[in-house]
């Protein structure tokens, strides 16, 4: 059966919306709205120069603007939200009246002041504290964005949502567990969907810079949202249009490990143009978080340049352009086995010196069309690339590490995502309606150089005791068990790196409908979307999405449900290798070398991927109290066929994606918001979600946990399972000095689960602990054999045996196991250790920073304009000594950053 051709059906589609207005080329954009109208007198007569705000108490949002000649205002690139708009002119009463802006439709808001010297405006609680939305999810504004205090300017984005929204476990490097999902999650740029990894050691984000605001979805995602929908993140970037006067900012910062930042970004346009342009460099001494404590082999820069142009040809027409490019280079951070690594005859070969560099590039136009007062089109098209390259050791035999690195590895791969979208909108008494349809093609092409340098997998002569020896030593014999297709490979032996190249087309084509229906206190949001999946293997998927909320005005609350089914696709990251590699005869006997990366199968045969499916249901409410506190909290049960996780390969930052046979994700989420107490604020965020996967491992390269029965349909809890954590952010700006301000954050961290730490469970039923290190102490006690991991491992795991610590250099072979204890680890009991129940964790953390800024130092002339300001900012002040993970099967271990205090200057004009 032929395929069906999706680009044709989607162009066809189209230009079948364009037909009905509008020649030529158009482009577009759909993430804001435009809130607009006249201020005029009893008379009617327009009032020149009226103030006129538009705020948003929850998120803080808050702008600025004045009438013109005619009496009127304007304020475009409105994030979705529910608004007060209020109009302060001398001589009149103050006027307010509120407002929603949740699609581009313009919202036209007229006032007609009365006579009078009110001064003062009450501004009413309910739905600006807590929205009457069926999707639950954080607001987080640009006034956030610019106090809160984060760890690192390579992955500020990153770290802002994690700080500041509900559901998301923390991890190294930037990445990001949202609602017990790895990487599922997805980011919507003005429109413009990103669903490949965006932490530091996959891509380039978006520089926080160029964010005015996010919407941080955690509840049933609705249907214009697709691909990877555990955590999806609306952008809506800064714009220039309307900022008569270059405005903008310059900032140098300079901070512990010899870290230092300089940017600049700038607003600038008229009533019809703008433009907002950032740019950046960051050079650091710990650009990633590293294995060790101690800080060594982790330079690192980053230089980033994002520009958006806005343009109005018409009142009815708008073209929106946003440009990114920023490149990174950084080390692979060493651990102590990596110092002095020595070749097979017990020469000294150099430390590891592996590295990376990325190069991130991104061009999305988008085109608005206002068909009439009530109907609005939008078209854009976009293409994104990660350029990745992995760099080896100059002496490829300084890349092992015993029991962790077997190989020498060269990368060079890139993801091409080129795509265009399309979408309807429509105002309709109480329906506001949408039609869209999402075309995009990912092209894949990764290119592996791999040689073995660990002389012990395939020697072609050894000793008489078995052990790997050069074949010219006396007593030498010819290894009868040498492996013939390795050997060409194995660099101690004279070979040569081997050369894999893959590559891939993925095409994805998404069409949906959705409609919002506000009817009194209730409101609706009921939508279809067609998922069209053809990469590797083929999928369709019809998915229902469906929301309910109900506002009771009476006492500020608002109760919500929600469902939806989504297609979950594959990880683009190594794809091809991942699905592919295990069918390579020299590549499957490779993979069969590690101890956590081998083939799933028995013999050479592709494990590719099929897309999965989920049902998620979520139930929550939200209250305001009075009007500055809200609360709200969210049930969610999430349960999947065909889940998708990560496996490392060594101690590179290289991953391949891995499929497991279903998941379950229960859990909650839960908010607080306090705004602007006499200058306070403060928001709490916390969640509780249980990630079940289930065995077997269906496809991919990666490890199985160890069970009694690995066939079996059996529970683990993976690791970015959290029982609980919580970050609450407090800003306080002085009475006697507004431009002076202290922001503090606390993060606390139960722990993410860490599957490969030592544990005695020999008699479990489903249990990581491997029944094999269940020994019998020379005393007769029950003991656990260590020998599985190196005496650094076992320092990083901050292990102890009967009060003796190991150090890098000096562990345990074996240790009793009532003396065996961790102060990094939260090890279970002896004999109660279960993969599900209760398995091995990260030791619970508490992490405090806080900043100190005064935003008007000094300034020039009497308008204030220019004026300098300072930051001075200190990540976990008390210096606490813990670990984000040990040995995940997705990135490692890495420890958090130590503490680090940077001071920042800033001119602001």
């Amino acid at each position: 059966m032929k395929r069906p051709n999706h680009l044709r059906f989607f162009l066809v589609l189209v230009v079948g919306f364009l037909s009905s207005f509008a020649p030529g080329l158009l482009y577009g954009q759909s993430t804001s709205g435009l809130v607009t109208g006249t201020v005029k007198d009893p008379s009617g007569a327009a009032i020149v120069g009226a103030t006129v705000q538009i705020q948003n108490v929850a998120s803080g949002y808050t702008r600025d603007t004045i009438t013109d000649q005619q009496g009127n205002y304007r304020f475009s690139n409105v994030p979705f939200n529910p608004y007060q708009v209020v109009v302060h002119a001398r001589g009149f009463n103050v006027a307010s009246e509120a407002l929603d802006v949740s699609n581009p439709v313009p919202v036209v808001v007229p006032f007609s002041l009365t006579i009078g010297s009110s001064t003062e405006v009450t501004v009413k609680s309910g739905p600006e504290m807590v929205e009457n939305d069926p999707t639950f999810h954080a607001d987080i504004d640009r006034s956030l964005i610019d106090r809160l205090p984060t760890e690192s300017a390579s992955s500020s984005l990153i770290s802002i949502v994690t700080l500041a929204s509900p559901g998301v476990a923390a991890d190294s490097n930037g990445l990001m567990h949202g609602l017990g999902d790895h990487a599922e999650n997805s980011f919507s740029l003005d429109g413009q969907p990103i669903t490949d990894q965006q932490s530091k050691v996959f891509s380039n984000e978006v520089p926080a810079d160029a964010v005015q605001s996010m919407e941080v979805i955690d509840g049933a995602p609705p249907a214009e949202y697709g691909d990877k929908t555990s955590l999806v993140v609306k952008i809506t970037t800064r714009s220039g249009q309307g900022v008569k006067t270059p405005t903008g900012d310059i900032r140098l910062s300079y901070g512990s490990f010899g870290t230092s930042h300089l940017g600049f970004n700038t607003a600038v346009g008229g009533d019809r143009w703008g433009n907002f342009i950032t740019a950046s460099g960051l050079e650091s001494g710990r650009f990633l978080d590293g294995p060790e404590h101690a800080v060594f082999h982790d330079k690192g820069n980053e230089e980033n340049v994002f520009d958006r142009l806005d343009y109005n040809f018409t009142p009815r027409d708008f073209i929106h352009i946003n440009a990114q490019y920023t490149r990174s280079w950084f080390q692979t951070p060493n651990d102590f086995e990596n110092l002095n690594v020595t070749d097979e005859n017990g020469n000294v070969v150099g430390n590891t010196d592996q590295k990376s560099k990325i190069g991130t590039f991104n061009i999305a136009p988008d085109y608005t069309h206002l068909i009439s007062d009530k109907t609005v089109f939008n078209l854009g098209f976009y293409v994104r690339r990660d350029a990745y390259n992995y760099y080896p050791s100059s002496n490829p035999l300084a890349d092992f590490a015993v029991d962790q690195q077997q190989e020498s590895i060269q990368q060079d791969r890139s993801l091409t995502n080129s795509g265009l979208h399309a979408d309807v909108t429509s105002q309709q008494g109480i329906n506001s309606i949408k039609f869209g349809a999402v075309y995009e093609q990912t092209f894949l092409r990764e290119n592996d150089y791999i040689g073995i340098v660990d002389p012990t997998i395939t020697p072609s002569c050894v000793d008489t005791t078995g052990a790997p020896v050069a074949c010219t030593a006396t007593g030498a014999t010819a290894n009868p068990n040498v492996n013939p297709i390795l050997l060409p490979y194995d660099l101690t032996q004279g070979g040569n790196y081997y050369g894999w190249h893959g590559r891939a087309d993925v095409k994805q084509l998404a069409l949906y409908g959705e409609d919002e229906i506000k009817a009194g206190n209730w409101l609706f949001n009921l939508g279809l979307r067609g998922d069209f999946y053809n990469g590797l293997t083929t999928q369709r998927q019809a998915e229902p999405r469906a929301g309910i909320s109900y506002n009771v005005k009476q006492t500020g609350t608002v109760l919500r449900v929600s469902y939806a089914r989504t297609q979950e696709t594959p990880f683009n990251e190594n794809l091809v290798l991942s699905s592919n590699g295990c069918a390579n005869t020299v590549l499957f006997n490779i993979f069969a070398t590690l101890s956590d990366g081998a083939c799933a199968t028995d013999t050479p045969k592709a494990t590719p991927f099929d897309p999965g499916f989920r049902n998620e249901f979520h139930a929550g409410f939200g209250q305001a109290i009075g009007s500055h506190f809200a609360f709200n909290g969210e049930y969610i049960w999430k349960y999947t066929h065909n889940a998708y996780d990560f496996s490392v390969l060594g101690t590179t930052p290289i991953t391949f994606p891995i499929e497991w046979h279903n998941s379950k994700i229960p859990g909650y989420a839960l908010s607080a918001t306090l705004r602007d107490v006499h200058g306070l604020n403060a928001t709490f965020n916390a969640s509780s979600v249980a990630a079940r996967f289930f065995t077997p491992q269906l496809g991919g390269v990666g490890a199985t946990p160890y069970s009694t029965n690995t066939e079996a349909i059996l529970p683990f809890r993976i690791d970015h399972d959290e029982k609980f954590n919580q970050t609450t952010h407090v800003e306080y700006h002085m009475p006697f000095r507004k431009s002076l301000w202290y922001g503090f954050n606390w993060r606390y961290d139960s722990g993410l689960v860490a599957g490969a730490a030592p544990c005695y469970n020999p008699n479990g039923a489903n249990t990581d602990c491997d029944p094999s290190t269940a020994i019998t102490m020379p005393n007769g006690q029950p003991g656990i054999d260590l020998s599985g991991l190196s005496y650094d491992q076992q320092f990083q795991a901050g292990l102890t045996c009967d009060g003796v610590a190991a150090t890098p250099y000096k562990g345990f072979v074996s240790c009793d196991v009532a003396g065996l204890k961790s102060k990094l680890l939260s090890l279970p009991a002896p004999n109660t250790e279960d993969a599900d129940k209760n398995p091995s964790r990260i030791a619970p953390r508490n992490l405090f920073d806080m900043s100190l800024g005064d935003e008007n130092i000094y300034h020039l002339g009497s308008s204030g304009r220019y004026r300098f300001g300072a930051t001075v900012t200190a990540i976990n002040v008390t210096d606490k000594y813990a670990l984000y993970n040990f040995l995940s099967t997705f990135s490692g271990t890495h420890y958090v950053t130590p503490r680090t205090i940077t001071g920042e200057l800033v001119f602001h004009f």
